[in-house]
């Protein structure tokens, strides 16, 4: 018995629908400046098909907004900020802080998820730099001043 031969499609879990359907989201609120609950309500009104886990993101970096930019920002190199960062990055890296920070997901799943889909979505130096960035915040380095 042979397997399956691959389409050529990449094959995605449903989490990583999920996030990436989030990224869709956020990004779009991002480009429209509107809170994304407003774009997820829209995206809930006309597709049923919206997961628990997009919306559970949605509403969590909305919520937490503050909180994981701040987390982002951390860990920029001096002189970057959260909007010298391609958009889609900086979409990216907020969903991944959110993760990190307020849900049990494991850090390397997280790290791992952003990573791929900004090898999918972005620029060529974007997973490393995210994996930069958000390694960043699952091993921060002790403080010089301590």
């Amino acid at each position: 018995m042979t397997a399956p031969q691959n389409s050529g499609k990449p094959r995605t879990s449903a989490r990583h629908k999920a996030r990436k359907h989030a990224l869709d989201i956020l990004f779009e609120s991002d480009l429209r400046d509107v809170d994304p609950l407003v774009t997820l309500e829209e995206r809930e009104a006309i597709d049923v098909t919206v997961r628990d886990l997009t919306s559970d993101i949605v509403k969590g970096v909305r919520e937490h907004w503050g909180r994981v930019s701040d987390a982002v920002s951390e860990r920029l190199a001096d002189g970057w900020t959260l909007d010298r960062m391609p958009r889609v990055d900086r979409v990216i890296a907020r969903i991944a802080a959110y993760e990190l920070l307020f849900t049990t997901t494991e850090p390397n799943v997280v790290v791992s998820e952003a990573v791929a889909l900004a090898a999918e979505l972005s620029t060529d130096e974007s997973p490393a730099f995210l994996n930069a960035v958000l390694s960043g915040m699952v091993n921060p380095r002790p403080s010089m001043k301590d």
